[in-house]
């Protein structure tokens, strides 16, 4: 039997991270037609309300219920507004590990949503589900993504070289696709120690801006 990430419902000081639903659907459309989530990520740009409501109540039900992995909106506490999307992909339920990824609005960025949520995600991993090893692989170039792994106490394991493509802006203002390394981070459970005090820091949570 495939073992299965249930539906839950993760709280954090300013964050709540809870299954996509179609409340989600316009700010979800909204935020992955941003340059940086077409440059950084293999989402098909435009992208439009209905594929986001089939990735809403289509794709990432069947993606949980397959065990592969968990699509999870990230929205404020206050306010219930999307910040972002953590997903779990990869998932081996032999050896306890699945790999993280996050997507952050345009207007969320610079405050540290991408950390809180991705530490969060973590620490429920390690926790209530028992993981033992969580990884992230990062774009050569996206140096903001890699300041967030680092910050959440990852651990960079070595580079694989031509792994990926990134998407850059042309002339005439369409898409062109580059070949880029992917940098590859793991998290272990003893490597959370200390990573949500530091954190939390003197003042709150440490922004990092222009990250997807």
């Amino acid at each position: 039997m495939t073992s299965t990430f249930p539906n839950i419902s993760i709280s954090t000081e300013r964050l709540v991270l809870r299954p996509l639903d179609e409340d989600d659907v316009s700010a979800l459309t909204e935020m992955m037609n941003d340059e940086q989530v077409a440059a950084w990520t293999d989402v098909p740009q435009p992208v439009t309300e209905d594929a986001a409501r089939t990735w809403v109540t289509d794709r990432a039900p069947a993606h949980r219920r397959a065990g592969r992995g968990v699509d999870l909106a990230v929205t404020e506490f206050l306010t219930q507004r999307l910040v972002g999307v953590v997903q779990l992909t990869k998932t081996d339920w032999q050896i306890r590990s699945t790999e993280l990824s996050y997507i952050v609005a345009p207007w969320a960025r610079g405050e540290g949503y991408a950390s809180e949520a991705a530490l969060a995600t973590a620490q429920w991993l390690f926790g209530q589900q028992k993981f033992e090893r969580v990884e992230l692989r990062t774009p050569a170039d996206n140096t903001a993504a890699q300041q967030v792994a680092q910050k959440i106490g990852c651990i960079s394991e070595g580079v694989l070289r031509n792994a990926c493509i990134v998407h850059v802006r042309t002339e005439d203002g369409g898409w062109t696709d580059l070949r880029s390394d992917f940098i590859v981070w793991s998290l272990l459970p003893e490597d959370l120690a200390g990573a949500g005090e530091e954190l939390a820091g003197s003042g709150g949570y440490r922004p990092y801006s222009g990250w997807n």
